[in-house]
């Protein structure tokens, strides 16, 4: 079948789009052994994001996932330099049928333990995410997934429930679809990731030679792989994990690491530009910062005291109606950041400005006078009181704490709502939040793959990964069906009704879009800024 590209469904070259990461490399660092896996050289990489779990189906966040980048195969993944997926362990895949999508293994796979990687393993992966569909782990991408057959040793078949997915291909590249080792991996829950590491069950790009979790994680280039990406252009790769950003900043400048992945300030990437020993570029991504509604717990939810769908509604309005989106873009993140007015990003087909249409001034700008209306007319007595949840310990980057004092300080004004802002570190706000803890909380999405699809099914389809109790049966009908339209222009009709709809509803409030930063030193040679939004070691060099 034609593929989304043919079809004009994919991303386009956008200087303006959101950022899936900030990257910064600086010219230090250096020397070692090449492996065999790879060219020679090494290179030691800072971050602030953290692990969650190694097993894919434990973890649906940034930092896990950059690690899973390294290590697993998948079925397709993006090349260097494009957004569109290809084979990658894979050798083929299509539609055999409207709801049969068929893949055909590269023969010789295997895992760096030794055991060959079949079609067994690939049926084992995806329906293990199923049957564990963890809170926090990414099995919602799979909800147009009904089984799956391995009839020989190359082959596997993927049964769909609905015929032509338009995105499957898509989703086997995403975070559900790294691909485990069965004979490593327990089959009904979360593999701990010591077990991984001791059984080396990785056939991707590297293998992991040392492992202690969000400190320190040795990387060496695996002979073994045969896929899409290629020989890595650097044989050994430290990874090491900062809890202050600005710790990670000193080391760039006194060059003690050679690159440093998310996250610095919007004013160290400024102060940074300012050195001549860097180079700040810039690049594509697709990365959204959002508000969350919790549909039960939040002011006049189902599980509250006092129930009231249409008050509850207008709460969420009134919120929409206050934000001052270029504000917090301006004057927290410096301008790396861009108002963001519906739920697809700007640069995706099919995003529109629906938020900016219907709330505030409706020109992107606040409106006190609107919301206080919108309250008035639902029957809501002010100052709603409002608990408001954000990630304290720099998951979302440094600014966070400045950007929700802000936040805080728009809903109070006029006297509309009382903000009780509260914090909570990465760990424990993602076992939280999915208990129903937050009535409204902070959350960022990178992007899976590079498809407006990308930004509706997570968030609206009924078992969506917020577990934020949304349902809206109209809107999961249309999502159904732009998944398989293989027609460009009634698909992205579909993709701006969805839009309207949940404009309407606003389960989620999307404020922030934001544009990808790197600062390259004069020895790093290589990129990490790539189309795909996926960050590789294997393509960085010295």
């Amino acid at each position: 079948m034609p593929s989304r590209t043919s079809k004009g469904l994919r991303i386009a070259a956008v200087a303006s789009a959101a950022a899936a990461s900030l990257v910064l490399a600086a010219c230090a660092g250096g020397g070692g052994n090449g492996g065999s896996g790879g060219g020679s050289g090494s290179l030691i990489v800072g971050t602030t994001d953290v692990v969650t779990f190694l097993d894919p189906a434990g973890s649906y966040d940034n930092g896990s996932f950059a690690v899973m980048n390294q290590i697993y195969p998948f079925l397709f993944n993006e090349p260097k330099g494009s957004p569109d997926v290809k084979p990658d362990i894979a050798k083929s895949g299509e539609f055999t049928s409207p709801n049969d999508f068929t893949v055909k293994l590269k023969p010789g796979l295997t895992w760096a333990n030794g055991h060959a990687l079949t079609s067994s393993d690939v049926k084992f992966t995806f329906e293990r995410q199923l049957k564990i569909n963890d809170p926090n782990g990414p099995a919602s991408l799979l909800s147009n997934l009904a089984s799956v057959d391995a009839p020989d040793a190359t082959t596997v078949v993927f049964h769909l429930k609905n015929p032509n997915d338009q995105t499957f291909e898509q989703v086997l590249s995403s975070p559900v679809g790294p691909i485990v080792d069965e004979q490593s991996f327990s089959a009904d829950k979360v593999t701990p990731d010591a077990t991984i590491v001791k059984d080396k069950a990785f056939a991707g790009q590297y293998t992991i030679t040392k492992y202690d979790k969000n400190n320190l994680v040795q990387f060496k280039a695996y002979a073994g792989y045969q896929g899409l990406l290629g020989k890595a252009a650097t044989s050994n790769v430290t990874l090491k994990y900062y809890t202050n950003p600005s710790n990670m900043k000193l080391d760039i400048q006194k060059g003690n690491i050679d690159v440093a992945y998310r996250a610095l300030s919007a004013t160290d990437v400024a102060d940074l530009k300012k050195n001549k020993n860097v180079k700040v570029i810039t690049g594509p991504g697709g990365e959204e910062r959002y508000i969350v509604f919790n549909f039960n717990t939040m002011p006049f939810g189902l599980k509250t005291p006092t129930p009231d769908a249409a008050k509850a509604l207008a709460v969420r309005q009134a919120v929409a109606d206050l934000i001052d989106r270029q504000a917090i873009a301006t004057q927290v993140y410096k301008g790396t950041y861009t108002p963001l007015y519906s739920f697809v990003p700007d640069g995706l087909t099919g995003a529109t400005t629906v938020l900016k249409d219907l709330y505030g001034d409706g020109q992107g700008g606040p409106s006190l006078d609107k919301a206080k209306q919108t309250l008035q007319k639902a029957g809501v007595t002010t100052p709603v009181k409002l608990q408001l949840q954000y990630v304290s310990d720099g998951h979302y980057g440094p600014s966070s704490g400045d950007e929700y004092a802000l936040l805080k300080s728009q809903l109070e004004n006029g006297g509309v709502f009382t903000v009780d802002l509260q914090s909570t570190e990465y760990a424990t706000y993602t076992k939280q939040r999915v208990l129903d803890a937050y009535p409204a909380y902070q959350l960022g999405w990178f992007p899976d793959y590079s498809d407006a699809d990308n930004y509706l099914t997570p968030f609206f389809v009924k078992d969506n990964f917020l577990g934020n109790h949304y349902d809206n049966p109209t809107v999961q009908n249309l999502i159904a069906k732009e998944q398989t339209d293989t027609d460009a222009a009634t698909r992205k009709a579909d993709i701006e009704k969805i839009q309207a709809l949940v404009g309407a509803d606003l389960s989620t409030l999307p404020m922030l879009q934001g544009a990808q930063v790197a600062v390259v030193g004069p020895d790093v040679k290589g990129t990490t800024l790539d189309p795909s939004f996926k960050f590789r070691f294997a393509f960085i060099s010295k």
